[in-house]
């Protein structure tokens, strides 16, 4: 065989392993969510591609057979080509397959894997084109080979029939939903993850807190009770006596602005429009209690805990506005950005909240606020100045009152 064809047989020998090796990396590497969805458009490589991966053992096999057929060639053309040229130093041979290592491991290894690892779809459809038909070509050889390596992976306790399924668990996908900047705006971003809390979520971390819920005393006289329906900014508003715990209904305000200006309104015209109140245990998962407020058309109910003593009070707002957050308010006021990078924050701002707007992960399964947290951590209630970490987070407490923590400086973003 003249000399010019061994070198045109090992070139095509190079060019061959180049394609088995950027290949194998390409469809390896292939996104499968995309894979997946190209597929759904009928795209023939995809399908092709997609349908060979449902067996992964399959297609290694083939994959490597075929690239030890041709880099063993090669190195046998290598030897002969030496041989020819100097027929007399056998120490050739060595440096010939020296040589040959360093040109494939540039031009049919690295090069052709790094281009299939940046670009697999490149490489990854018009290669499952190939390999398709080569596989139903090989098949008796592929499958004496996965023989043996099932028997020896069955040692160690992997059983490779099995099919696994590539999935993502939910933290999994938040973190595809936070990287995802370029893609969709950042509000959106924080709706997709307010909704994959959602499960998590329990009324409890959303609620109104007691002491801040603002209702109406029938114990109040009806003067005062005229002007705080008159001021209200609220649209519905929980009536009791002397205690929230003795709540006897909600009164909605478009009612009984119908009526406050008649001579005859009194206490008794405010009880008759009350509508009844609604209980809703501390422990009820917010898409549970979602469904319970579409199903009994009401709109506002009041948490409670264990013993029956109310602990704050929920709307279907607050529900909404744990899914498209920003949407409908102004959640910036909750964290603060300021010249140096630092935050101030609210320390009423609910853990949940907090980490959501913030992509931050302090822990929700203690305390519900901020305040808490830090109560929680400093067994006190710290000093305004007082500088710790909060969980790896450096913090300033800023302002106090006797009996909570109000404003709070993160001073580095993480």
């Amino acid at each position: 065989m003249p000399l010019s064809m061994l070198l045109g047989i090992l070139i095509l020998m190079l060019i061959l392993s180049a394609f088995f090796s950027g290949s194998e990396t390409a469809l390896m590497t292939i996104n499968r969510y995309r894979l997946r969805h190209l597929v759904k458009l009928k795209h023939l490589g995809a399908m092709k591609a997609h349908q060979l991966l449902q067996r992964p053992d399959r297609l290694i096999g083939l994959i490597l057979l075929c690239n030890n057929f041709v880099n063993t060639f090669a190195a046998s053309i290598a030897t002969v080509i030496a041989i020819r040229l100097y027929p007399q130093e056998e120490s050739n041979i060595a440096i010939a397959a020296g040589i040959l290592t360093i040109i494939m491991l540039i031009f049919s290894e690295v090069t052709p894997k790094t281009l299939a690892a940046i670009k697999p779809e490149l490489l990854a459809f018009p290669s499952a084109l190939i390999y398709t038909p080569l596989l139903k070509l090989f098949y008796p050889i592929v499958w004496f080979v996965n023989l043996f390596v099932s028997i020896l992976l069955r040692l160690v306790g992997v059983d490779i029939k099995k099919s696994h399924h590539d999935s993502l668990n939910k933290e999994e996908l938040k973190s595809i939903i936070t990287e995802a900047e370029s893609l969709m705006p950042i509000r959106y971003q924080k709706m997709l993850l307010g909704i994959l809390d959602l499960e998590s979520a329990t009324v409890e971390d959303i609620m109104t807190p007691r002491h801040e819920i603002v209702g109406i005393d029938l114990e109040e006289t009806i003067e005062n009770i005229v002007k705080q329906i008159k001021t209200s900014p609220h649209t519905r508003m929980a009536v009791y006596k002397k205690s929230i715990d003795r709540v006897i209904g909600f009164l909605h305000l478009r009612k009984v602005l119908l009526e406050v200006d008649h001579e005859d309104f009194d206490k008794q015209t405010i009880i008759n429009l009350l509508s009844k109140p609604a209980f809703i245990p501390d422990s009820t998962p917010v898409h549970t209690q979602m469904l319970r407020f579409k199903n009994e058309k009401i709109r506002i109910g009041l948490v409670v805990d264990e013993y029956g003593d109310v602990q704050g009070l929920v709307t279907l707002d607050d529900l909404l506005q744990e899914i498209v957050g920003e949407l409908i308010t102004d959640e910036n006021t909750a964290a603060r950005e300021q010249s140096d990078g630092s935050y101030l924050v609210d320390a009423n701002t609910t853990v949940r909240e907090l980490n959501r707007l913030m992509q931050w992960s302090l822990p929700t399964e203690g305390p519900k606020t901020l305040n808490g947290l830090i109560i929680e951590l400093m067994e006190t209630i710290p000093e305004s100045g007082t500088r710790f970490n909060l969980h790896d987070y450096p913090v300033e407490i800023i302002k106090r009152d006797k009996n909570a923590v109000k404003l709070v400086r993160f001073l580095v973003s993480k």
